[in-house]
């Protein structure tokens, strides 16, 4: 049985180093919570935490070299690029722990997540582990876009995003990985400015290795504070996602199908409404089914009708960006730059 400690056999010597990292860009205001909440697990191993710092507009540097001054464990690494997976890769090799555990700098773990996630790798023997993630607003828009992802209208079948059974996965929110099989397949695609936990996690498993998903495990999120916002972060998902599924066109699911379905389904029956009035089914059918699920998730008035906008929002900007395709200047290798 494990103890507390996550080590399953009890022996302190056997638990792993861990090495927490953390990309960061423009995360003045929360980027501390964020340190503390790593620097607060317990666990019988050592513990490393390396940030990533990217070109940022605010306060961020700042706040993680304070945090690195603060406590010995904690170091800072530039990040030139400014990109997610470049910034990831930078703190994996300024670390030498076996276990790497992935943190936003807007993200905070629970307390015994380190813990509880070494005990599931060595249960489980998979190569990357991960849980729940578990949005935390703090203003009313906020709130509905968390209910709204963490709903299966929302998400689909993401377990991720609203829990389910432990067991195997295609991916993970962040993750705990083993330093050798990510190593193995090469690190994060730098590339890729967004999708890279997925597609990274799609070369684990080609590599044999399993991605499970732990319930007990939960990471605090911050969602988008508005609309355009949070179009926009759903936009640039889905071009990414072309570019991932030109790199792996076998790693498509069902889920990732049905946004770009439904996005030409509203504005194909829109358009086409004027001459054949009967094409008006297909965005009436949608409109139904995401005021039915914005009643079921948001129960109150006020939450509803937020919940009109942003399960829209977060679905026809993802099929949007998905049928626009690939940013300008990605190429097939997934290179290119475009914040979008």
């Amino acid at each position: 049985m494990a103890d507390e400690s996550g080590d399953p056999s009890g022996d302190r010597s056997s638990v792993p180093d861990v090495a927490v990292v953390l990309p960061v860009r423009d995360e003045e205001a929360t980027l501390a919570a964020a340190v503390a909440s790593v620097l607060a697990q317990e666990f019988h191993g050592t513990l490393e935490v390396c940030i990533a710092v990217a070109p940022s507009t605010d306060g961020t540097r700042a706040v993680a070299e304070a945090q690195a001054a603060a406590d010995g464990r904690v170091s800072v690494v530039d990040n030139p690029d400014g990109v997610t997976p470049s910034g990831l890769n930078a703190a994996i090799r300024a670390t030498s722990a076996p276990v790497v555990v992935r943190v936003d700098g807007h993200a905070e773990l629970e307390p015994g997540y380190v813990a509880r996630a070494l005990a599931t790798l060595e249960r489980t023997g998979a190569v990357n582990v991960g849980g729940v993630q578990e949005p935390r607003g703090r203003t009313p828009f906020e709130r509905a876009v968390g209910r709204a992802m963490a709903s299966r209208f929302g998400a689909g079948d993401a377990r991720f995003h609203y829990g389910g059974a432990d067991g195997p996965v295609d991916t993970v929110y962040l993750g705990v990985f083993r330093r050798a099989a990510i190593e193995a397949v090469g690190l994060f695609d730098e590339s890729l400015l967004r999708n890279q936990d997925y597609e990274l996690n799609w070369r684990l498993r080609q590599a044999g290795g399993t991605v499970w998903f732990d319930p007990s495990l939960r990471v605090g999120y911050r969602p988008r504070g508005t609309l355009g916002g949070l179009a926009r972060q759903f936009f640039g998902y889905g071009r990414w996602k072309r570019v991932v599924l030109r790199l792996h066109p076998r790693s498509l699911r069902l889920r990732q199908v049905v946004p770009p379905v439904a996005t030409l389904g509203v504005v194909g029956g829109l358009l086409a409404a004027p001459w054949w009035p009967p094409a008006l089914v297909l965005p009436v059918g949608y409109l139904v089914g995401v005021v039915m699920a914005a009643v079921a998730v948001g129960r109150r008035p006020a939450m509803i009708v937020r919940l009109l906008a942003v399960y829209p929002a977060m679905h026809l900007s993802w099929g949007a960006g998905f049928l626009l395709g690939p940013p300008a200047g990605a190429r097939p290798d997934g290179s290119g730059q475009d914040a979008s």
